[in-house]
């Protein structure tokens, strides 16, 4: 059953003027100062292969506006590709803590392949990140969100969710989902969350998770639903070319350029919201 946050969405949205879901004043497009243990960590040649991705996904920025410190307990939600993991590596293995936090693989969404997938991928975790870092394998960790541990509850200072939250609403996971993120962070602990953007006027069909795309206004609202508080917005991933109207959704786009359509080989990334949420007392 398509969970009651999952419901709202769509009548809280209609509820708003097109003209009223735009991002609210916290907005800025100003520069956030960089932590130097951040810029090293981001320029460091064992990142050469990745770095090209850098231009659009901008990661010293994101993770300064996201308020990660180099000393803190950080947990990257679905890190899939370990894209943005190699790089938290290098920046929390030697004083934090990088862990992996894994779909809950008994949530519904999976069958029993993908669940074996899931919890093989959160048993392997530290070691990739290890072996590709040279930092020793005790500096990270991993879960499901199956149950985790009740020490770990109220321990983790940050949580990521970077280009995922459209999964979770297509497979009628979020709120169980966040909910249990929720229960790690600490008081007063904060999520960033780094998404695929639709326009704003958008249609729910287009914007209910399938096409990769959701409207800010709806992540902002579910959010606000599930015990957050909106701390603050960033452009730092937009792109105004992204027409975000591609019938095969957002892998038209690169890097999965799908279709391999002339007209968007050379406009880079999605249009992305770039949004920090605090947990509610």
């Amino acid at each position: 059953m398509r969970s009651l946050a999952l419901l709202l969405l769509p009548m809280l949205a209609a509820a708003v003027p097109a003209s009223a879901q735009t991002p609210p004043a916290s907005t800025t497009a100003a520069a956030v100062a960089v932590d130097p243990a951040l810029a090293a960590a981001v320029a460091d040649p064992r990142r050469d292969a990745d770095r090209a991705r850098d231009q659009w996904r901008k990661p010293a920025e994101t993770l300064a506006f996201f308020q990660v410190a180099p000393d803190m307990k950080v947990g990257e939600y679905a890190p899939g590709g370990e894209w943005y993991s190699r790089l938290l590596g290098l920046y929390l293995g030697p004083k934090g803590k990088l862990v992996g936090l894994y779909f809950d693989p008994t949530s519904g969404a999976f069958n029993e392949k993908t669940q074996a997938g899931i919890r093989e991928g959160a048993a392997k975790y530290p070691a990739d990140i290890a072996g590709w870092s040279g930092i020793p394998a005790d500096r990270f960790a991993a879960m499901t969100l199956e149950a985790p541990a009740e020490a770990e509850k109220g321990t983790f200072d940050r949580i990521l969710v970077m280009r995922m939250m459209h999964n979770l609403m297509r497979w009628n996971i979020a709120d169980r989902e966040i909910k249990a993120m929720r229960e790690l962070l600490k008081p007063g602990g904060m999520i960033g969350i780094e998404q695929h953007r639709a326009k704003a006027d958008a249609p729910f069909s287009y914007t209910d998770g399938s096409k990769g795309y959701l409207r800010e206004a709806d992540v902002i609202k579910f959010m606000e639903i599930n015990g957050f508080e909106l701390v603050g917005s960033a452009d730092y991933n937009a792109n105004p070319r992204d027409p975000a109207n591609h019938a095969g959704g957002v892998w038209e786009m690169k890097p999965s350029w799908s279709t391999k359509r002339p007209e968007l080989e050379n406009l880079g990334e999605s249009d992305r919201m770039t949004l920090l949420f605090r947990k509610r007392a």
